[in-house]
């Protein structure tokens, strides 16, 4: 839905608004969904329970708008989606396979997408003892081993699930159609975000997205784009700093990649690029600034963590988000999920940490890399023949 309202200026701004702009949830409050169809599942449920409480969780009846947590319990060969009805609310699916998978990602991720959870873990059992195996949504995999003792094992998943579900989404995007009429065609820095988009699939570093239109029904295809904030599912996203350096009541204003388009083909304004204003912090909100009569796209759930950055380091002008890795680079400790203020603030404190933060190149544990710079081209010149694929996998 939209929601319009008048700002100081007269120009209209437009909420792209859904279940991802509700209210607040209740902190260390968590839920049951479903029930367990195995015996394994049950313990399963049962142990990581007692772990969430004895760190304090209260635990809920019923699954509810306010429940912080939810575990919602899945049967692996018919999976059911939890539609909550509360952004805020973080999902994590839980199941049982028998045997632990040799392609965890090909394996799992079907089930974190039609759980409709943030986070997918499932128990499987190996000949050393059960093994708790983690999916994200930003195709993360690793694993918790049991060995041998219980408590210490489910201390062990909670201490990975934790971060992830108490950090906060900034996803809401509220559009202004005041873009003048001289960038309604782009600029040069829009010209360097195409050419950085072909770049980024001439080099094959725009990994294959998850079909979740064909794993979705229509219905929970529309859920998901409401609660994630995004058009579709895709990888990476780059940006540039609008020269003339640009500041407007939110920030410094930059253009960035739109969530769910080709990165590949970056051409039309308020679509596929888009030009941040910046971060409304009493809404929790990215303000965009498009063509007038354009229906706009999402902004890349990364903008947050862009802002961030620029807003800090002035000699930035460009920043570059890629799955993909460079040997010896300094990662966050936590895999925290994209559009996180946790995941934006220790990026940031990365490329604070930098001997340059102009030209830093920080990792994303289980993730992927970000890479500044003074211009895209300049990062794409600094990063030839050093970046592989493969990111490696804790």
């Amino acid at each position: 839905m939209t929601v319009n309202s008048e700002e100081t200026t007269g120009a209209t701004i437009t909420m792209a608004a859904g279940v991802a702009d509700r209210g607040r949830v209740v902190d260390h409050t968590f839920a049951r969904n479903g029930e367990p169809g195995t015996p394994r599942l049950a313990w399963f449920v049962d142990g990581l329970t007692r772990a969430m409480r004895d760190e304090g969780y209260d635990l809920i009846d019923e699954p509810g708008p306010t429940v912080q947590v939810v575990l919602h319990l899945l049967d692996t060969d018919n999976p059911k989606p939890y539609r909550r009805k509360n952004a805020p609310t973080f999902v994590c699916a839980l199941g049982y396979l028998p045997e632990t998978p040799t392609d965890l990602l090909r394996t799992g991720y079907p089930f974190l997408v039609r759980g409709l959870a943030n986070l997918a873990v499932l128990l499987s059992d190996s000949p050393a003892g059960p093994v708790a195996s983690f999916v994200t949504l930003e195709q993360g995999t690793y694993r918790v081993d049991h060995e041998g003792d219980d408590d210490k094992f489910f201390a062990a998943v909670l201490e990975r699930v934790e971060p992830l579900a108490t950090s906060r989404l900034v996803i809401a995007n509220e559009f202004l159609p005041d873009l003048p009429e001289a960038l309604w065609s782009g600029d040069a820095q829009t010209e360097q975000i195409g050419r950085a988009g072909e770049r980024l699939g001439a080099l094959d570093l725009l990994p294959a997205a998850f079909p979740i239109e064909e794993i979705l029904s229509e219905r929970d295809l529309r859920h998901v784009k409401l609660l994630y904030g995004i058009g579709g599912l895709s990888y990476g996203n780059v940006s540039a700093r609008r020269l003339p350096p640009t500041e407007s009541g939110w920030g410094p204003e930059f253009w960035m990649s739109a969530s769910g388009v080709d990165k590949s083909n970056l051409r039309e304004i308020g679509r596929d690029v888009l030009l941040v204003k910046g971060y409304e912090p009493a809404r929790d909100s990215i303000i965009l600034s498009i063509p007038p009569d354009v229906k706009p796209n999402r902004v890349s759930v990364d903008a947050i963590e862009h802002w961030m950055i620029y807003r800090e380091h002035p000699e930035v002008n460009a920043i570059l988000h890629v799955h993909a890795w460079i040997e010896g680079t300094p990662a966050t400790e936590i895999n925290y999920p994209c559009g996180t203020v946790e995941l934006a603030t220790s990026v940031a404190e990365l490329v604070r940490q930098a001997s340059d933060p102009s030209r830093a190149v920080v990792g994303q544990k289980n993730h992927g890399l970000t890479i500044t710079g003074h211009s895209l081209d300049e990062i794409f010149a600094r990063i030839d023949g050093r970046i592989v694929r493969a990111v490696p996998m804790d």
